[in-house]
C-alpha cells in the first residue's frame, strides 16, 4: 500500500472574516473530494480568516496513481482564483 499526502498552506484572497473563509474553503474542499476522491480537511490556522492549512491524503497500490492524483489536486487548488498556495509538503510513502 502506498500513501500520498499533501500539507498545503493557503492564502485566501478576498476573505475578510471567518464566515467568508469557511465558504471559500468548504467549496474548495468539497470540489477536491468530489473530483478526486481524496480525504481532505483543514488542519491548522482555524481562527485566521485569510489563511488555512489543508491536509490531503490518498491511497493506492501504484506510485503513478498517487502522483497523478496529487498533481490533479494541486492543479485544482491552483486554478481557484480566490486561493493562493503559499507552501506545500508532498510525501509518498510505502507501508
Amino acid at each position: 500500500m502506498i500513501i500520498g499526502t499533501l500539507e498545503v498552506e493557503l492564502r485566501l484572497d478576498g476573505c475578510f472574516n471567518l464566515k467568508e473563509k469557511r465558504r471559500v474553503l468548504q467549496s474548495l474542499l468539497q470540489r477536491l473530494r468530489n473530483e478526486t476522491g481524496v480525504a481532505v480537511a483543514e488542519i491548522a490556522d482555524h481562527d485566521l480568516w485569510n489563511s488555512a492549512v489543508v491536509g490531503i491524503a490518498t491511497v493506492s497500490a501504484h506510485v503513478s496513481t498517487i502522483e497523478s492524483v496529487l498533481d490533479h489536486v494541486l492543479s485544482r487548488i491552483d486554478a481557484d482564483p480566490g486561493v493562493e498556495i503559499v507552501s506545500l509538503d508532498r510525501r509518498v510513502e510505502r507501508t
